[in-house]
């Protein structure tokens, strides 16, 4: 068969379930169909023969490109305040319109459109369409627990659950608090405290340009990087988890996602790309 009309098949075969994905996403047909115009445009300039596993590959691609019209959403100024009203269907809606919003239901997508994209995302592709952890953290650029937390913290919201207060955020604000003022103190072995030895911190591009290292791994290392630093650093919520908010100038410089395992911190993913920054739910946490 034509490679070209075997990769047309099967798209059309996939398209419902892309669909729905985006859908639940974005709670709008329109941008539902250019979700699924743009997946189908992917994989026409894609060379497909080392893929595996197509309809998980689509589902990959359609969830990145509906995160990223999610964090558009959020960027845009002219946005009015308040969340995004989900698309009902037409006056005259179409067979497959009606499934949509029949399988999804209003109330369910005005709960969706509360949470941060990150998290919206990850509770979509977990918990409505059973993709593991392991595939949705390179989508949201986090490690698999990382994921796992956005799920969680999406699944008591999305059951009523209040989001904060949050026992285990607390206790991860409290060893964030204890890192940061390791830091400024130049406290070399309070820092190792509440480092893990394998300990990795990564930075972007941004981030290297203010003197950051690519990659920096063990805790002696990490713990030498960060001695007498986080002068600016305040704790904060990143996309509803626990991190760091770096301020000078008036401004919001740097950003570190803190992921945390048992009581010390095994990862920090150092963000300084103002683009980059611009997408990310960041809520500074009071001192107290």
């Amino acid at each position: 068969m034509d490679e070209k009309k075997f990769l047309a098949e099967q798209f059309e075969a996939n398209r419902p379930r892309l669909r729905a994905v985006a859908y639940r996403m974005l709670g709008s047909t329109a941008e539902v169909d250019d979700a699924v115009q743009e997946a189908w445009l992917r994989l026409g300039r894609t060379d497909t023969a080392a893929v595996d596993n197509l309809g998980g590959w689509l589902t990959t691609v359609v969830a990145r490109i509906c995160l990223d019209m999610l964090r558009s959403r959020k960027s845009r100024r002219e946005e009015p305040i308040g969340p995004h009203v989900p698309e009902p269907v037409t006056e005259n809606p179409s067979e497959r319109e009606t499934e949509m919003a029949d399988s999804v239901g209003a109330a369910l997508l005005v709960v969706l459109e509360t949470l941060a994209p990150a998290e919206r995302l990850a509770f979509v592709l977990h918990d409505m369409f059973a993709v593991p952890f392991q595939e949705i953290a390179p989508i949201v650029g986090r490690t698999p627990a990382a994921a796992r937390q956005l799920a969680s913290r999406a699944r008591r919201r999305v059951q009523g659950a209040p989001p904060a207060p949050d026992a285990d955020l607390g206790r991860q604000r409290g060893i964030v608090e204890a890192f940061l003022a390791a830091s400024r103190n130049g406290d070399f072995e309070a820092l190792l405290a509440v480092l893990a030895p394998d300990v990795v911190v990564r930075a972007d591009q941004a981030a290297q340009r203010l003197g950051s290292l690519p990659v920096i791994r063990g805790a002696a290392a990490v713990a030498e990087s960060f001695k007498g630093r986080a002068q600016a650093a305040r704790p904060a919520l990143v996309d509803g988890g626990i991190g760091v908010a770096v301020i000078f100038g008036g401004a919001l410089r740097v950003v570190l996602r803190v992921t945390i395992s048992g009581d010390r911190i095994a990862a920090i993913d150092a963000t300084a790309d103002a683009a980059a920054i611009e997408t990310l739910d960041v809520e500074v946490l009071d001192r107290t």
